[in-house]
């Protein structure tokens, strides 16, 4: 096992990637780049700056691409969340290696990497750099006992020695052995920048993967370890998810619904179990239930919505991929 210096008490460094196109959710990607998506009227990468700032980071670094412009404008330089935001452009979307090497030159210390299209509901996230500092680590990774094999699938899985070390992962697996996910969260230290300069692109997407990188560190010999911090999580891929995310969080806020303050409702419409966004119009007495209504919607028809992602050009049915047990 390689020996690898004492981390002392080194800065570490929020990085956020947030530059993809979410071809899988269009139409709602069309015009909003996937991690400002609304998860119960915030979006999904404003949740992820508050974990990050409840662990003490106080400098993120977000790489954005499609649409990026939009997220720099909405956050701007982090002043007036407390925090320093600085942005790298990822000029192709060649991985998530990829996007992460575009900060070498930026970075002196390790990093708390998350995937700005992965909501979750964090468990003591500080867990992990209490892991990362006390076992003198490389990087530790954030894992999660998955029931469910396709979610396993669509993430990674991590195979542990005997003695609790990450020994192997393998990017959206055919085959599984182990339940144990790998979620999108990631502490990394800067022998990672010299895995991925011997990254290969995978013959699978035809990217620099960073599950490619970690497991070019541990043939190397250096430490990395798993950690349990994340309650619940949902890589939002196709729009089904978003609307999963938001009834999740909305249910574990013990909320049977949330209306934002400057949404206009007629007074006999039934909303249970549904958030409806900033600037939403409903004209109609019609019930809404399970739904998401995106921000700027206008709701003049009398049909009910139900299982339901509503913008302003659209509505998307979830009722084939979203049930009540989905919710747990």
């Amino acid at each position: 096992m390689q020996n690898y210096r004492d981390h002392g008490t080194r800065e570490i460094v929020g990085v956020i990637l947030a530059a993809g196109s979410g071809a899988r959710i269009r139409p709602l990607s069309f015009d909003v780049p996937k991690p400002l998506l609304p998860v119960c009227n915030r979006p999904v990468i404003a949740h992820q700056i508050d974990y990050m700032k409840s662990v003490g980071i106080r400098t993120i670094y977000i790489v954005v691409g499609h649409l990026g412009r939009l997220i720099m404008d909405e956050f701007g330089n982090g002043r007036h969340l407390g925090i320093d935001i600085r942005y790298v452009i990822q000029e192709k979307p060649l991985g998530i290696a990829h996007a992460v090497y575009q900060l070498e030159d930026d970075l002196n210390g390790p990093i708390l990497l998350f995937l700005g299209d992965i909501f979750f509901v964090p468990d003591r996230l500080e867990r992990m750099i209490s892991t990362f500092n006390e076992k003198n680590a490389c990087a530790v990774l954030a894992v999660k006992h998955e029931p469910q094999i396709e979610m396993v699938r669509r993430n990674f899985s991590v195979i542990l020695s005997d003695d609790g070390r990450i020994i192997r992962v393998v990017e959206k697996p055919r085959y599984i052995s182990d339940n144990l996910k790998g979620c999108g969260i990631y502490l990394f230290d800067l022998p990672i920048f010299d895995a991925i300069r011997r990254t290969p692109r995978t013959a699978m997407r035809d990217e620099y993967e960073i599950t490619t990188a970690i497991q070019i560190m541990l043939d190397d010999g250096y430490r990395v370890y798993p950690e349990e911090t994340v309650a619940w999580d949902m890589n939002v891929t196709v729009p089904s998810d978003l609307l999963r995310c938001n009834l999740k969080l909305l249910n574990s806020q013990k909320l049977d619904k949330l209306i934002s303050s400057d949404a206009i409702v007629n007074p006999d419409a039934h909303i249970v179990n549904s958030v409806i966004g900033p600037g939403v119009e409903i004209a109609s007495p019609i019930n809404i239930s399970n739904s998401l209504l995106m921000p700027g919607t206008k709701i003049s028809s009398k049909h009910d919505i139900e299982w339901q992602i509503v913008t302003s050009e659209t509505s998307i049915n979830c009722t084939d991929h979203l049930r009540s047990g989905d919710m747990e």
